[in-house]
């Protein structure tokens, strides 16, 4: 069974950074691509950042130049560092394990999403 652990987030000033870690087990996550995504109550979930089986990226437009996704396979774990950090990026923040290795477009795996952690809030006020 796949089980994504999220943790990281917080609270930080306009202008700050964090670094979000998400901890795979039943998953080997350098077989398969993996992503960030946030939503809000209520809102749509958006696509964040991904990265495919060979550490290629992907990333939304918004998040462009201030987003890092990245993996230690050794640790079986995915990582989003998030720098400049504006009060738009306020949300709860998953990470995804794809049921295959490609990466898409605007932050998004190609294949289907196989499992989801419970989520990390990220606040930052305005």
């Amino acid at each position: 069974q796949v089980r994504l652990v999220e943790s990281g987030g917080g609270s930080v000033q306009a202008g700050g950074s964090l670094r979000l870690s998400c901890a795979a087990s039943g998953y080997t996550v350098s077989a398969y691509c993996m992503s960030w995504f946030r939503q809000a109550p209520g809102k749509e979930r958006e696509g964040v950042a991904a990265i495919d089986a060979d550490g290629r990226t992907s990333y939304a437009d918004s998040v462009k130049g201030r987003f890092t996704a990245s993996k230690d396979n050794a640790k079986n774990t995915l990582y989003l560092q998030m720098n400049s950090l504006k009060p738009e990026d306020t949300d709860m923040y998953y990470c995804a394990a794809a049921s295959g290795p490609r990466v898409d477009r605007g932050g998004y795996c190609y294949n289907a999403l196989a499992a989801w952690g419970q989520g990390t809030l990220v606040t930052v006020p305005s």
